[in-house]
């Protein structure tokens, strides 16, 4: 009876339901760890989308402002005279101006501005 029950247990292959449940609770814990890293990675790839496209607009109409010599332009104005490509990842703003952006007139009249003062002693 002895070598039947030997020879039983021998031959039996697999795992235990404590070995499996161990897997489980690993990879759970492995999954819990791996999920919100993922998530982070793609939030930043996004953000990183969002700010080179805003470069692209910011540099879009400082090339429009350099040449039409207009400060304020739009987003449609900058897609109808081809600066910018009309494309979906352009569609989820709702941005219809922009304001000036800083030229060297500005920092001119800033210099005079000073260069006033200096003279009046102020």
């Amino acid at each position: 009876m002895k070598q039947l029950v030997s020879k039983f247990k021998k031959s039996e292959k697999g795992f235990t339901l404590v070995e499996l449940l161990a897997v489980i609770v690993i990879l759970g814990i492995i999954l819990a760890i791996a999920i919100p890293a993922i998530g982070n990675i793609i939030d930043n790839a996004k953000d990183d989308n969002k700010d080179n496209q805003i470069e692209l607009i910011h540099d879009a109409a400082r090339l429009a402002e350099v040449n039409d010599e207009e400060g304020i332009t739009t987003v449609g104005d900058l897609i109808s005279k081809g600066y910018l490509e009309d494309t979906k990842a352009l569609a989820g703003y709702k941005t219809t101006k922009l304001s000036e952006l800083g030229s060297s007139e500005d920092e001119d009249e800033d210099e005079d501005e000073d260069e006033d003062e200096d003279e009046t002693g102020n």
